[in-house]
């Protein structure tokens, strides 16, 4: 099982004008967000920089179920639940988006501030970079020293990875896989090793 989250953290400021009209000015922040408590740290930390904006409005998604959003004095259902759709559909989850607005004195009406703060917001989404994450399983194979090139060339060319070696009598490697992966990729080393490689799951 895979999930799209980002790589880090973005921003992207925009300036909405017309003959030199000067309407407002959204920045916008993306970062990723394992809790609600990561999101709503985040949430002060832009809050407190911009203490001076006329609106800091966010948008969340944990673990594909947590949903939070506010419009932060803005029309309703112009600014949180947009930024929340860009969310939504770039496939995303544990992300949590902040857009800041100064206003310039110039009312936007509700279908340009729906089309800025979602531009704001996919902006910093696309500055923070997104990235495909996989639950993993862990397992412990122990093995006789002959084997050991053979061992960790299976374990690599099936997309698992060695992240510890333990080195005794025997040769221990403790392997990551993909969730729904791991039983498939000990089948392969016990047919690869004939039999000699021993197994214990973490």
């Amino acid at each position: 099982m895979s999930m799209k989250t980002l790589r880090g953290r973005g921003s992207a400021e925009l300036e909405f004008s017309l003959h030199r009209l000067r309407f407002s000015v959204f920045i916008g922040y993306a970062s990723s967000a394992k809790t609600e408590a990561e999101a709503r740290e985040f949430m002060g930390k832009i809050r407190a920089h911009h203490s001076d904006a006329t609106h800091n409005v966010y948008a969340y998604l944990i673990n594909g179920w947590t949903v939070r959003y506010d419009d932060d004095g803005e029309p309703k259902g112009s600014a949180g639940k947009p930024v929340l759709k860009v969310i939504q559909n770039k496939g995303l989850s544990n992300v949590v988006v902040v857009v800041t607005r100064y206003f310039g004195g110039i009312k936007l009406g509700y279908g340009g501030l729906v089309k800025a703060y979602s531009e704001a917001a996919s902006r910093a989404i696309e500055d923070a970079g997104v990235v495909e994450v996989y639950e993993i399983e862990r397992f412990e194979v122990t093995f006789p020293y002959s084997l050991f090139h053979i061992v960790r060339e299976t374990v690599e060319k099936a997309g698992g990875r060695v992240v510890e070696e333990e080195y005794g009598k025997l040769a221990k490697f403790t392997v990551e896989a993909k969730k729904g992966e791991a039983e498939l990729l000990m089948e392969l080393l016990t047919k690869r090793t004939r039999g000699r490689a021993l197994f214990m799951k973490g």
